[in-house]
């Protein structure tokens, strides 16, 4: 393990907990989930433990999977949320999801801004180039992922740039001579590229803090050179702690390979824990969480992750790198099809292990499943490994399985030193050590 280095941990703003069919145990409070109030509880339960940050995706489109039996209330405006939690939190970050696909960069770049003021210093960006939604903005089909990433990267410039456009330095306030502001040091950035035409300057100042850091989530070969040239943070898609070595690795050489410092960018992977006082407790809340995932519903989400197709397969047979489809056709996510891929490359998997898998069922996260000293010791090994600089928590099954999180889990890792037990700064900046 390294030494004086401490594990990055946020929290998954959403109730993963009440996935599959949790949401029905009479006690689950669903009810409470279209609430402020529920979201500010959280957020509250987060920062007492001392977390880095929280965060919430977005999703600019309603899928099947959000409607039926799944407990779901789509996906409200994640700034917004954050803008009410900012006034009810004092330290803890509020990362927020902003798409480079379907938003104007002076619209994100302000909106972002005013999160950072409005929090003191506490906002982040996840950076997304959306990989659905096309038909909501007038703009179907979704472009190719090669030009999401163009758009993403001008995109990011035009908001640095803008952020950069109106100094906390301008902010003179000299009573004596009458300038309040300094009018030579707001600029316009005069943007003109491939995809944007902006002049700016920005309509407010940079925070005294900074700027907002950056996170970002693509895993694809593309995704990696953009993600290791900008972010602070990945919020890495790792099912096993192979598929993190490598991610880690790679995009710490990428990094080094673009002049920037290895450490500067910390490797994030969700973690999708199910936690219970015994083994046999937390496995029964697995089973419950995807029992709603039927053999005709795995198969579905294959064909929309890999275009492979297995109906008709006996659960028994091996799947193998022949069977794999053509790499270059369309796909629901690359990034989640270069990870099964690479899974039934190595290890021909039977087609009930496949089926099984996180990129099939979930979100590519990695999953850990037993009691506290099981999860701290999967925490440990990935650690230790060299996998991970830290995670997302995504509690799995049962609110109990988040006050184990919060109430013996956290506390284990600050007694090992793996974690703080006081916050020593005000701003997410400071959190991630930038």
């Amino acid at each position: 393990m390294k030494a004086n280095k401490q594990l990055c941990i946020g929290f998954s703003l959403s109730a993963t907990w009440m996935k599959g069919y949790g949401w029905r145990n009479p006690d689950s409070g669903v009810e409470r989930m279209d609430s402020i109030e529920y979201y500010i509880e959280l957020a509250k339960l987060a920062e007492k433990a001392k977390l880095d940050f929280l965060f919430r995706a977005d999703y600019l489109y309603v899928s099947p999977q959000m409607l039926g039996d799944s407990a779901n209330y789509g996906s409200p405006d994640p700034t917004l949320l954050f803008a009410a939690i900012a006034r009810e939190t004092e330290r803890i970050g509020l990362v927020t999801t902003v798409s480079t696909t379907f938003n104007p960069p002076y619209v994100a770049a302000r909106q972002l801004q005013s999160l950072h003021w409005l929090s003191n210093g506490r906002a982040g960006w996840n950076i997304v180039t959306s990989i659905e939604g096309a038909d909501n903005f007038g703009d179907a089909p979704m472009p190719s992922p090669q030009a999401r990433y163009a758009r993403a990267r001008e995109f990011t410039d035009v908001v640095r740039k803008l952020w950069a456009s109106f100094p906390r330095e301008a902010i003179v306030v000299n009573r004596e001579s009458g300038q309040f502001s300094d009018p030579e040091r707001v600029r316009p950035i005069e943007h003109s590229g491939e995809y944007f035409s902006v002049k700016g300057p920005l309509t407010l100042p940079a925070h005294s803090s900074g700027t907002p850091p950056l996170f970002q989530a693509g895993a694809s070969d593309i995704g990696r050179d953009f993600a290791s040239s900008l972010a602070d943070a990945i919020f890495a898609a790792m099912p096993d702690l192979e598929s993190g070595v490598e991610l880690r690795g790679d995009l710490r050489k990428r990094a080094e390979q673009q002049g920037r410092h290895p450490d500067s960018i910390k490797v994030l992977p969700g973690l999708y824990f199910f936690l219970a006082d015994t083994r046999e407790e937390a496995q029964s809340l697995f089973e419950t969480a995807n029992a709603h995932f039927s053999t005709e519903r795995r198969l579905a989400s294959l064909r929309s992750v890999l275009g492979l197709d297995l109906s008709g397969r006996a659960p028994s047979d091996r799947v193998t790198a022949a069977d794999l489809p053509d790499p270059d056709q369309p796909v629901r996510s690359r990034t989640h099809a270069e990870l099964l891929r690479g899974y039934i490359a190595r290890n021909e998997p039977t087609v009930s292990e496949v089926l099984a898998r996180p990129e099939v069922v979930g979100s590519a996260h990695w999953v850990s499943v037993g009691t506290v000293e099981d999860v701290l010791n999967d925490i440990l090994q990935r650690f230790e490994a060299g996998a991970i600089d830290g995670f997302i928590a995504l509690p799995g099954g049962s609110e109990r399985s988040m006050e184990l999180f919060f109430e013996r889990l956290m506390p284990q890792l600050a007694e090992r030193g793996l974690f703080r037990s006081e916050y020593t700064g005000s701003t997410l900046r400071e959190h991630l050590g930038i």
